[in-house]
């Protein structure tokens, strides 16, 4: 025995002295990029930082999510036994159409509270698919809208959505019970959740949303994205543009050690070719107004291989992004519910972490809240200046007497994340003196008097390919 501790004792010393070697050599690499910078500095001089402007004040806190109500929600939609689409929307015990009534229900309830604000609104419809028997099916959504105050920015909404259909191993089966505890009456919660904690802190008067806020529970999602493609459209036909559409999609889960962890967050590039895209633009935003420490940015469509109710909004070029739990749980989404050699299958309430549920509640509803508080972001993006030693930006803005002015943004082409390079007070073009059109990437924000900062839109560039010779005829 002292022979092994003896022996193991000198394999930790051993591999202490190889952790404090690297970390020495890591040290001196460390002083030597700040004695020996490897770049240049852009600007050359250096620049004073411009003053930044505090993000709005009265945030949504944790302690004002309701996590009990949030599980009552859940269990009665378990309850419905099923909530395939395919199902009955007549039994008010069993099917799609329990599972709308609860919702239904749930906010009328908050409605109530709002001071007549919030408005419920059951969206009927028909849609076809191969997951339809590629036949006409009826289909309800479930929205709550919050109208914006600010007669500019009013007709511009910003979406939470989770999908209150579930589904059995067979997709095909209504028969068969699909609980949906996690995929996805957890993501419903959350949006019937953020609509209590915005509509609540606008009934009390702390502050009004400039822009409509529009909290959905869709149905179809299991049969092909029906009831969010139709979501789109309905709200294009109603006169709305959307501003961003955040889609809540098995967020109920963590069961992993250390929990509760961050949340996903996937966003697409769309057809950008430098990781710019209205998406993605939405997703940096959340992170900034959530902070690091709470949202992981996934730079991904979704996860591989699959879909959600934001891919519809992302194929038609909106900002639209997916929230999904830290590492999936297979043996409890998409399975009818039974025991295999030991293993319990389905998707029960047992299996939820309602403290990490709570916290993505609390996550969207203030991303929701600055959005909805910012004005309108800036149009016509442009950077010039190629071959020349000054990048230019230029943009465009409607007059909005909310506005303070805009911060312009900088990256390093590798970097996934926006720096604030300036702030300019009024539209037009700004000169970045010494800072190269080649290293960086740039973009433009509106920030509003309250702090509240718009989604970036990233300037566009002249693209000139390069001289190519001409090919000889044979």
């Amino acid at each position: 025995m002292t022979k092994r501790r003896n022996g193991l004792g000198e394999q930790f010393l051993k591999t202490a002295v190889g952790v404090a070697l690297v970390l020495s050599l890591a040290g001196v690499r460390a002083n030597a990029q700040r004695l020996l910078p490897l770049d240049p500095a852009e600007p050359a001089t250096g620049k004073p930082q411009p003053k930044l402007l505090p993000r709005p004040a009265g945030g949504v806190v944790r302690a004002s999510v309701d996590e009990k109500s949030m599980r009552v929600l859940i269990a009665k939609l378990v309850a419905c036994g099923t909530r395939l689409t395919l199902s009955s929307w007549d039994d008010p015990k069993r099917g799609a159409g329990c599972g709308r009534d609860a919702i239904a229900a749930r906010f009328n309830e908050i409605a109530k509270d709002s001071g007549g604000k919030l408005q419920v609104v059951v969206d009927k419809f028909e849609m076809t698919s191969e997951r339809t028997s590629s036949k006409p099916t009826p289909l309800e959504n479930v929205y709550a809208i919050l109208p914006g105050s600010d007669p500019q920015l009013a007709k511009t909404i910003f979406i939470v959505s989770g999908h209150f259909d579930s589904r059995p191993s067979n997709v095909m089966d209504p028969q068969a019970d699909a609980p949906g505890a996690d995929d996805d009456a957890s993501g419903v919660a959350v949006s019937v959740e953020c609509a209590r904690l915005l509509s609540k802190a606008g009934a009390k008067g702390r502050g009004t949303y400039r822009a409509t806020i529009l909290f959905a529970a869709v149905s179809g999602e299991e049969q092909g994205l029906l009831g969010s493609t139709h979501l789109m459209d309905w709200a294009k036909q109603q006169g709305y543009t959307v501003g961003g559409m955040l889609d809540d999609d098995i967020v109920g889960a963590d069961p992993a050690a250390g929990a509760p962890h961050r949340v996903r967050l996937f966003s697409g590039n769309g057809e950008m070719d430098d990781a710019d895209s209205p998406s993605r633009e939405m997703a940096r935003a959340i992170e900034e107004i959530d902070g690091r420490a709470a949202i992981r940015m996934i730079f991904r469509i979704d996860r591989y291989g699959r879909g959600g109710d934001h891919y519809p909004f992302y194929k038609a070029g909106l900002p639209a992004v997916r929230f999904t739990e830290p590492l999936e749980d297979y043996n409890h989404q998409h399975q009818t519910p039974r025991t295999e050699n030991g293993v319990e299958y389905g998707d029960f309430e047992k299996y939820l972490n309602f403290t990490f549920m709570g916290d993505v509640a609390r996550d969207n509803a203030e991303a929701l809240r600055q959005l909805a508080l910012a004005p309108a972001p800036p149009t016509d993006a442009k950077l010039t200046g190629a071959v020349t030693p000054d990048a230019k930006v230029s943009w465009a803005a409607e007059e909005d007497a909310e506005r303070a002015g805009f911060e312009i943004l900088w990256r390093e082409t590798s970097e996934p994340r926006w720096t604030v390079y300036d702030f300019a007070a009024a539209p037009g073009e700004t000169v970045l003196k010494g800072v190269s059109t080649d290293n960086h990437f740039f973009a433009v924000r509106s920030v509003g008097k309250n702090g509240a900062r718009s989604i970036a839109v990233p300037t566009e560039i002249a693209r000139r390919p390069p001289p190519l010779p001409t090919p000889t005829k044979q």
